[in-house]
């Protein structure tokens, strides 16, 4: 048989970093940002020479004039990687385009796209001294060319200010935006990582659930079909037909409760695969029907329960830990093993004692299980502690200390 190994395909970022991406995107990587900038300087041009050879006949450019204005639109290429720089050579260049005279309203749209460049990716403070050096130039060269130029200067001026707040308008607005979609991302990755924790406590649940029910059905048909074995291999020619059938009902009844709460299970498993509420959670009312099936199994039992209500959290996490410790004592404690269960309130605390007088698992020998670390599992989840070991004088003891109170709180 040939192994097949599985791929993985990588998960697909969501809507909210997909937009991100954009948003956050370097101007210099933005695809085929030079090949749109290239085309915009040349629609710039072309409206340039328009407006050279059709608006103000008087002051139409000589070849300097032509060469002057053609040029300026070059650095608008780079505009996106270097606006401070492509804004200095555009000035450069109508500055002694303006002073000759030349028709002062062709390269406007170019200064003007410059200015906007510039105010859309620097900080405010940036945006307002390169404006203030841009206003004082043209007045410069305004008043150069002609002193009496009152009403063109506050026009100048005027559409210099819009520009660069209309850019500074935009990058706020992009940095608002840039703020909404991180929190959208934020929010959308905390809701799957929510979901990915509950998915992962769920199948943590349904796995010690479980490991607990199979442990301990398994176990206790075990003990009931060796006892049954026994009988039937003492004596063949004195067959103790009463106790051959007691065993055999007492695995059928065994198996009957297993599939009982396998199905509970598995139906608390669909319920929250569809988003339904938990099934009843097993309580300290079933703590009763697991010392009988220990005792079913051989086990000598003596109880001492002082408690009858829990929160269901902490019922049961209880019940789940004796399930577990009357399990690992009919198991390691040997033929007819004397356990002791103990159960009692006491300073806001359901305190829980499992003792029998076998070794308990013993470490190295047989498969390591789950089981302690299930117990464990349970006592922490509902805020409690679990010791495990042996005792002194002989034996293995289980307790446990599960607050009541908190998981009342929690639950309320």
């Amino acid at each position: 048989m040939q192994a097949t190994t599985a791929t993985t395909t990588p998960a697909r970022p969501g809507l909210g970093e997909r937009i991100m991406v954009v948003i956050n995107r370097d101007p210099r990587t933005v695809p085929h940002g030079t090949r749109n900038d290239a085309l915009l300087a040349l629609t710039l041009a072309v409206a340039a020479v328009c407006m050279g050879l059709f608006t103000d006949e008087a002051r139409r450019p000589d070849a300097l004039g032509w060469t002057l204005l053609l040029a300026a639109h070059v650095p608008l290429v780079w505009r996106r990687r270097r606006p401070l720089l492509v804004l200095a050579a555009l000035v450069a260049l109508i500055v002694p385009y303006h002073a000759l005279d030349n028709n002062h309203t062709a390269p406007t749209p170019a200064a003007y796209v410059a200015l906007y460049t510039v105010a859309v990716t620097s900080r405010p403070l940036r945006t307002i001294l390169v404006g203030c050096a841009v206003v004082g130039i043209s007045v410069s060269v305004m008043l150069t060319v002609n002193a009496h130029q009152a009403v063109e200067l506050l026009r100048i001026s005027g559409w210099v200010i819009a520009v660069l707040f209309f850019g500074i308008d935009v990058r706020y607005y992009r940095s608002y935006v840039t703020s909404i979609v991180e929190r959208a991302v934020r929010a959308e990755r905390t809701r799957e990582e929510e979901a990915r924790r509950r998915v992962a406590e769920e199948r943590l649940r349904i796995a010690r659930d479980l490991h607990d029910l199979l442990a301990h059905t398994i176990t206790l048909i075990g003990v009931q079909t060796s006892v049954a074995a026994h009988v039937l291999s003492a004596d063949p020619e004195r067959l103790d037909r009463e106790t051959v059938a007691k065993s055999l009902d007492d695995i059928a009844e065994t198996c009957r409760t297993a599939r009982g709460e396998l199905r509970t299970t598995l139906e608390v498993l669909r319920a929250s695969e569809q988003g339904d509420a938990r099934g009843p959670l097993p309580g300290l009312d079933g703590v009763t029907d697991l010392l009988e099936a220990a005792r079913l199994a051989g086990a000598k039992v003596e109880q001492t329960v002082r408690i009858r209500q829990a929160p269901p959290a902490v019922g049961a996490a209880a019940y789940r830990i004796v399930q577990e410790a009357l399990t690992n004592a009919v198991r390691h404690a040997g033929p007819s093993p004397a356990v002791c269960v103990s159960l009692y309130e006491e300073q806001g605390a359901l305190r829980l004692s499992v003792t029998d007088d076998g070794t308990g698992p013993q470490p190295g020998v047989g498969t390591p299980g789950f089981g302690l670390v299930g117990m464990r599992e349970r006592a922490r989840s509902v805020g409690g502690t679990l010791d495990a070991g042996p005792r002194v004088g002989g034996g293995f003891e289980v307790t446990a200390v599960l607050p009541l109170r908190t998981a009342l709180e929690g639950a309320g």
